[in-house]
């Protein structure tokens, strides 16, 4: 399947909205699909935001009064990086790329095994991988064993150990790829299994996601490239 490129970012910035919202409902929030944005009224699981916009020209006022800023802490991803939310208590906090990889482009060898995360047990092994120690394992909820359009890519070593992985979430035109991840050899161990994985699942959608500095610089060694800026924009 091939997506025009002026539709690649709205794509993109709508399959992660998707993301979002299925990470959230795992915690048992609810999120909304609105015209302009998606966005959750009370406040989202760690390092997710309160909302991402879908469309460029975003009414901010609008916006702002759809997510919880009774206390700092709320963010808003800005897809287009159009907003000026300063009015409104917001702070930019980083900027960041979409990236596009085609179906059509060449698959990469891996020699590491992977699976797509199928039960509580693999979940855990996954998510305690991903953290590597820094506590938030427990973002990764079994509930999301529930989501038909969410995969959590499992890369394996011989002894059967998590080593690398990602997360593939499916929607009509895009597939997006987030929380790559790879114990030892940096993110260029990480993506050819996880462009191994994606390919096999999903033959003919193109690959998308965000990165920025270094994980930007991996993600274009690996056949990505930059298809337009994202603006993350943080309140209090």
């Amino acid at each position: 399947m091939t997506t025009p490129k002026q539709l690649l970012v709205p794509a993109a910035a709508r399959n992660n909205a998707e993301w979002c919202a299925a990470m959230s409902r795992s915690h048992g929030l609810a999120g909304e699909f609105g015209p302009q944005a998606w966005a959750a009224p009370s406040r989202t699981p760690l390092r997710y935001p309160d909302a991402v916009t879908l469309v460029p020209g975003a009414d901010p006022a609008v916006l702002a009064a759809r997510i919880d800023t009774a206390a700092p802490g709320a963010s808003v991803k800005d897809s287009f990086t159009d907003l000026d939310l300063t009015e409104f208590g917001f702070q930019v906090l980083f900027e960041a790329q979409w990236i596009h990889r085609p179906a059509s482009a060449p698959a990469i060898a891996s020699d590491i095994s992977w699976d797509v995360a199928g039960d509580p047990d693999s979940l855990r092994a996954w998510a305690l991988a991903w953290d590597d120690g820094d506590g938030n394992a427990d973002l990764f909820r079994t509930e999301l064993l529930d989501d038909p359009a969410t995969f959590v890519l499992a890369g394996q070593s011989v002894d059967g150990r998590v080593v690398a992985g990602a997360v593939a979430s499916r929607s009509d035109q895009v597939v997006g790829i987030s929380n790559v991840f790879a114990l030892d050899g940096g993110l260029d161990l990480a993506w050819p299994v996880v462009l191994d994985a994606v390919h096999q699942l999903f033959p003919t959608l193109p690959a998308v996601g965000y990165e920025q500095g270094e994980d930007l610089a991996a993600a274009v060694r690996h056949g990505f490239e930059p298809v337009g800026p994202l603006r993350i924009w943080l309140y209090g």
